[in-house]
């Protein structure tokens, strides 16, 4: 495979909703919980998070209500190294809320969104900086189900071609089907993943959103526009498809705590290869490695290996890859 195109290296913008997020301590149903654990929960500050862990300048940009919670959640993305500095107070909007759910099939997700401070983010957001001067910005599809104005937000960040854009844009599906009950998902996310230059999503949701029979070159045939298009199986693999052929490289193995956080480190650990200039092989395992660093934890954000072990890692030989197993806990 010839080399693929990369973003321009410079800093990344982050721009999305990040919520307070209460979750019975220790795990068990809501209803039955004696007492919660207050953390923060959003896929754009997760994956900042994670690309600042990596040395790579970044933003993350989004509005909070003028409330404690507001100020937890600024505390805490900006205490892993993030520049929060253009995150907006509302006075008058609350920050969003989410409650966990633990149960035997999973972790339920309410969510107390509905009229926050950043359900109120528009299109405005993109004319100033650090929007203006970022090299990559990265949305996801959640923003788009929030409001009317984040929609139009995310389809103004992307409307401009491709090859006009100041910055290049990824962008994660990330589908939650609880904030799209009106069934416009499956064509507003595949209208504006279509339009992004790296793009993210797991073939399970693919085929919820766009046809369960469908595959990874099925998918490719159905968005031909990303230049990247990253296609995640699960603890299987993850492939990278670009206008030169496709790269596959197999999941670590890994003792999971809780998978939650997992798809946007892994994203982050990709984006941080790119934006090093490493060749596609490398930055999948780089989005591996940083994956595994989330599903060892209980909330969204875990430390990363030493740099030394992530190094010596990405050096593996291709067998010695798929037999090693990530220590419990890293």
């Amino acid at each position: 495979m010839t080399a693929a195109w990369r973003p321009a290296p410079g800093p990344v913008v982050c721009l999305g909703e990040t919520m307070a997020a209460l979750a019975p301590d220790p795990p068990r149903p809501l209803a039955e919980a004696g007492q919660l654990r207050l953390s923060v929960a959003g896929a754009e500050s997760n994956v900042a998070m994670y690309l600042a862990d990596h040395g790579v300048p970044v933003h993350w940009l989004s509005a909070v209500g003028d409330d404690p919670l507001g100020r937890r959640v600024c505390a805490a993305v900006a205490a892993a190294g993030v520049d929060v500095t253009r995150v907006r107070t509302d006075p008058q909007r609350p920050t969003g809320l989410l409650l966990k759910n633990p149960g035997p099939a999973g972790t339920g997700v309410h969510y107390y969104r509905a009229g926050s401070a950043a359900s109120a983010l528009g299109p405005d957001l993109l004319d100033g900086e650090p929007v203006r001067s970022a090299a990559l910005l990265h949305l996801t599809g959640i923003t788009p189900a929030l409001s009317a104005s984040c929609r139009a937000l995310v389809t103004r960040a992307l409307e401009t071609p491709a090859a006009e854009r100041p910055y290049a844009v990824s962008f994660d599906v990330n589908h939650r089907a609880a904030l799209w009950p009106d069934g416009t998902a499956p064509t507003v996310l595949r209208a504006l993943a279509d339009r992004a230059d790296i793009v993210f999503v797991g073939l399970d949701e693919a085929q919820q959103l766009w046809g369960a029979d469908l595959t990874v070159t099925g998918l490719r045939d159905l968005l031909p526009g990303p230049r990247i298009l990253v296609v995640k199986d699960g603890a299987r693999a993850a492939t990278a498809l670009t206008g030169e052929g496709a790269c596959t490289v197999p999941a670590l193995r890994a003792a999971v705590v809780e998978p939650v956080g997992a798809g946007d480190a892994f994203a982050a650990g990709f984006l941080a290869g790119l934006l090093r200039a490493e060749p596609l092989p490398r930055a999948l395992r780089l989005g591996h490695l940083t994956a595994v660093s989330a599903l060892g934890v209980t909330g969204d954000h875990g430390p990363l290996p030493e740099a030394t072990h992530i190094a010596r890692l990405l050096e593996l030989q291709e067998p010695e890859w798929q037999r090693y197993r990530a220590p419990s806990g890293s």
